[in-house]
């Protein structure tokens, strides 16, 4: 696994924590991390980490109109 450092602005008032989750939530969203590997950066569980993402404007369900046709075709 990578590490980066980032340089953020004393102005900038969010917790370590909310930056975390901020990128593990966006690279879920854009599938680029599965849920699992994203709460793994937030140091999470994968149930906790799905129970968090509306709090950082990110939906559990796929907005791709192909995976909603697959899901309604599998339901």
């Amino acid at each position: 696994m990578r590490t980066i450092q980032l340089h953020i602005p004393d102005s900038v008032e969010l917790k370590d924590y909310d930056f975390s989750m901020i990128i593990a939530s966006k690279l879920y969203e854009e599938a680029k991390l599965s849920a699992g590997q994203a709460a793994e950066i937030v140091g999470l569980s994968k149930r906790a980490f799905i129970e968090m993402l509306g709090k950082y404007g990110v939906s559990v369900f796929s907005t791709s109109i192909a995976d909603l046709n697959s899901d309604i075709a599998n339901a």
